[in-house]
């Protein structure tokens, strides 16, 4: 019966989320849409239903659809398994995760901006489109894809193992681990392909309802019934375990402070940059919104002391869990103790933390398929009658390109659940190098869009020898080294050869004007500038 109501419960919330994605789209078709009216190169005339609408939400989302899309994406399986079950096995170290999200923020207020008006000048829809036309060089942007897929098939992996966890231990075991990762691809495969970002954005409005209704329960419920409150709580965990509380942790294999803050200005410095975060900036409504919502974006974080702590609870709970099992830390306190019907609402809200950020990574990783590598071969460019009228030489249409975007999609997702099924730790080793790998691209992309001397040859020089360094740092067991995390000795030896090459190297060619190559915002802040002119001008007389 148990597991009848709340599988039921989760089957119903799942069926909410396909038809949201649906909703998201409606009168939004490819011939019904209106033209979008891009300023700059590319970026006018094309149809909302476009590869445009598809992949960054027509540019149009305010600032609270931004903020839970967002949101959805620092708020993964991760929230409810992982932090949990680093609170569980570790302690201190896990608080890295509120401090590098928390300084990417701040450094998004800046950043977000920027990459917005550079895409939307130049019609651009994606990292790829931006190192590939910053650049002048449209292989880069497919070398790029190729880099940033490597980085983000592991979170797709990652995901569906989460949502796998979740169905099953929720169903009470009625439904198989492989049947959890089935339903986890097909239900987020099903509105992403249809919705794109939009979908994810309304999906992430529902999902964050009931992230902040069912932790903010749990904050209350789980120190009271199980401890009497909190006092008892924390004065348990400081009198039993308090190895749990300073660094490096509780066996934590030697995270403590370098690591600490080294990982925290890797991280915030690659998350600004992550081609999903990239996708979130594009679909924007304008400049202001994405710094409203680095302002709102860190008091989301506070969220995340919930499942830290409450994995430190269940230590006394449940204090045999190891291994993986150690994720399970906080569903071992839910299924014990709640009714069927909240343990399906609870894990609605934990899967919807699984579907939104691997939405996400399906739509960029077709995105930038679709856009750089397919769009971008010249027996794929055309259909039968040629290219479309008013594309851009050497582009297939978007409409095409939102076609091949679909299909790499579905790709993409059903290769990340055969290898779930065939061989779960291919890619969890890749997931090793995600976010110090990404951290490689913040020279190119972020130094040249800035500093029109770091040159192609540079910039790719940078990136080659900084990943490689990550990967034989990795995957040799050095990782960290003397406690400094690896993805920053990599980016400090990628800075350091990009900048010797831009000196002693060939010198760029590049004849286009800076406006076309660097991120000079001058227009946006005018528009500022005359807004608040206008806010204080006395009203004209009739």
């Amino acid at each position: 019966m148990n597991a009848t109501v709340s599988t039921a419960v989760f089957g119903g919330f799942m069926v909410l989320t396909v038809v949201l994605g649906l909703l998201a789209v409606r009168g939004r078709g490819a011939t019904g849409g209106q033209p979008e009216g891009l300023p700059g190169k590319g970026g006018g005339g094309r149809r909302a239903g476009g590869l445009t609408e598809w992949s960054v939400g027509g540019r149009s989302l305010g600032t609270v659809f931004i903020w839970v899309l967002m949101a959805g994406e620092s708020y993964t399986s991760f929230s409810y398994l992982g932090a949990a079950g680093w609170g569980y096995q570790f302690g201190a170290p896990v608080l890295y995760v509120l401090a590098y999200m928390s300084c990417g923020y701040a450094l998004g207020y800046v950043v977000g901006p920027m990459l917005w008006a550079y895409a939307r000048r130049h019609g651009l829809v994606g990292i790829t489109d931006i190192v590939a036309h910053r650049y002048g060089r449209p292989w880069l942007g497919a070398a790029v894809a190729l880099l940033a897929t490597v980085c983000l098939l592991p979170y797709i992996q990652l995901q569906i193992t989460g949502m796998g966890v979740v169905v099953s231990t929720i169903s009470y075991g009625a439904i198989s681990l492989n049947w959890g990762y089935f339903l986890s691809f097909a239900v987020t495969t099903a509105f992403v392909t249809v919705s794109g970002l939009r979908g994810s954005a309304w999906v992430s409005v529902l999902k964050d309802v009931l992230v902040i209704a069912t932790l903010g329960f749990l904050a209350i419920y789980v120190p009271w019934h199980y401890f009497d409150g909190y006092g008892p709580l924390l004065h348990r965990i400081v009198a039993e375990k308090p190895q749990w509380l300073t660094f490096p942790g509780h066996e934590s294999g030697g995270l403590g402070q370098v690591w600490f803050l080294t990982t925290t200005l890797v991280n915030s410095l690659t998350v600004v940059i992550f081609p999903t975060t990239v996708a979130g900036y594009l679909g924007a409504r304008n400049a202001e919104a994405l710094r409203r919502n680095s302002l709102y974006l860190p008091a989301y974080n506070v969220l995340l002391f919930v499942p830290v702590l409450l994995g430190m609870a269940a230590l006394f709970v449940v204090p045999h869990l190891s291994g993986a099992g150690s994720d399970l830390a906080l569903f071992k306190l839910v299924v014990d103790s709640l009714p069927a019907w909240a343990v399906g609402l609870i894990g609605v809200a934990a899967a919807l933390s699984s579907i939104v950020p691997m939405a996400v990574f399906m739509l960029v990783i077709g995105t930038m398929w679709g856009r750089s590598v397919l769009g971008a071969i010249p027996r794929l460019r055309t259909g039968a009658t040629g290219a479309a009228e008013g594309e851009e030489r050497g582009a297939a249409p978007e409409g095409r390109q939102k076609l091949f975007s679909q299909l790499v999609v579905v790709v993409a997702g059903a290769l990340a659940l055969l290898l779930t099924y065939t061989a779960p730790d291919t890619l969890v080793r890749l997931s090793l190098i995600s976010y110090e790998g990404m951290a490689q691209l913040v020279p190119m992309l972020l130094l040249g869009l800035v500093w029109r001397r770091l040159t192609v040859h540079a910039a790719v020089s940078g990136l080659v020898v900084g990943f490689v360094l990550v990967c034989v740092l990795v995957f040799g067991g050095h990782d960290p080294i003397r406690g400094v995390n690896a993805g920053l000795v990599g980016l400090a030896v990628n800075l350091a050869v990009a900048l010797a090459v831009t000196w002693l190297g060939p010198r760029g060619t590049d004849e286009r004007p800076d406006a076309d190559v660097l991120a000079l915002d001058e227009e946006f802040p005018r528009q500022r500038t005359r807004a608040r002119g206008a806010a204080v001008s006395p009203p004209a007389s009739s």
